[in-house]
């Protein structure tokens, strides 16, 4: 059966149109869940919150594929359906966006880690995008991450706007199947957020959504004369320096151009110039068609690299899976899905 994706837009002039999802197009949805139950993010939560959130203070950048080498590509992607676009969320009168936030988890070595997310519109108010191997792990045959959460607006180890635990991530079935990094990026559900008293008793704080607002989702769009990336970078650049901590949300500006990496092998990917170290930054939001004053978007990239493509051991360029129909199916379904409360 064919599905229909809906293109909004807010005025900006991004380019977009209704695109109709083939079936080669439905069969890349691959759901992956990962807290099922609400007992179960409720242990979760309380994981992170415990001793006024000590292990997210504590957490360290996820340094799994943070560089790459990069290069022009042999030929440019080719958009497999026509341009479209879903647009932002603009939360309540009085509430300011603050999409930008952590994605935390425990990898693979058992310890806390962390990489940027970014709060997208959705149907149920409730969708956190990512690169898909801060979700999947993929030095481990694409196990789950353990204990996935999301924290909008952190900094200095506060959670301004709550806590909310995954529920299930959409990637794409190649990506799960064969860590395939073209496609690398993740749409997660989340429960509703929580806060934790002095007692560590857990409280509802609402939606997602609702609260920090939502970034729009665009696709098959041509390179951007201007992109605004957005992440919490850290660790150190190739020289040895450390320009960023990782408590903080940074920005920066660029343009994009097509890039591929023979190394991953990866020949559909998106560069933009930015200086973000790899660390920490896995995950950032590209967001084209911003609107300073109302701090919203459409998110046109996610970096799941880094690259130095003028070899002065400084890192210059984010790398991004190229956001085509496909994408937009895996996103639609992300967003189709309800998940409720965790208490």
């Amino acid at each position: 059966m064919k599905r229909k994706l809906i293109a909004l837009g807010l005025g900006f002039g991004l380019a977009g149109a209704t695109a109709i999802a083939t079936p080669a197009q439905a069969e890349a949805v691959a759901s992956v869940p990962l807290h099922g139950t609400a007992a179960a993010a409720q242990q979760t939560a309380t994981f992170w919150l415990a001793d006024g959130g000590a292990n997210l203070r504590n957490a360290t950048p996820y340094a799994v594929q943070t560089s790459v080498s990069v290069t022009g590509p042999a030929t440019p992607p080719v958009p497999d359906t026509k341009p479209g676009s879903t647009a932002p969320i603009v939360p309540p009168d009085g509430v300011t966006p603050m999409t930008s936030g952590k994605v935390f988890f425990v990898g693979g070595d058992g310890q806390p880690h962390w990489c940027t997310g970014t709060a997208l519109q959705s149907q149920y108010r409730n969708l956190v995008a990512t690169a898909g191997h801060c979700v999947l792990d993929i030095e481990a045959g694409g196990a789950t991450q353990s204990q996935v959460v999301f924290v909008p607006g952190y900094a200095d180890g506060e959670a301004p706007k709550g806590l909310y635990v995954a529920k299930q991530a959409f990637v794409h079935y190649d990506f799960s199947v064969y860590d395939d990094l073209e496609r690398d990026y993740a749409f997660m559900t989340v429960y509703n957020g929580v806060a934790a008293d002095a007692a560590g008793v857990l409280s509802d704080t609402g939606r997602l959504g609702d609260n920090a607002g939502g970034q729009g989702f665009a696709w098959n769009q041509p390179p951007a004369s201007s992109i605004r990336v957005f992440g919490y970078p850290a660790g150190p650049h190739p020289d040895g320096t450390r320009p960023y901590t990782g408590e903080h949300l940074h920005q920066s500006t660029g343009t994009t151009s097509w890039v591929s990496a023979p190394e991953l092998p990866a020949e559909r990917l998106v560069g933009v110039n930015s200086p973000f170290t790899g660390e920490g930054s896995l995950g950032s939001a590209w967001l084209t068609h911003y609107d300073v004053s109302g701090k919203l978007g459409y998110l046109n990239g996610i970096t799941m690299s880094v690259s130095d493509t003028d070899a002065d051991n400084r890192y210059d360029t984010g790398v991004s899976p190229y956001f085509d129909g496909e994408t937009a199916t895996i996103y639609k379904a992300a967003a189709a899905s309800w998940s409720g409360r965790l208490v």
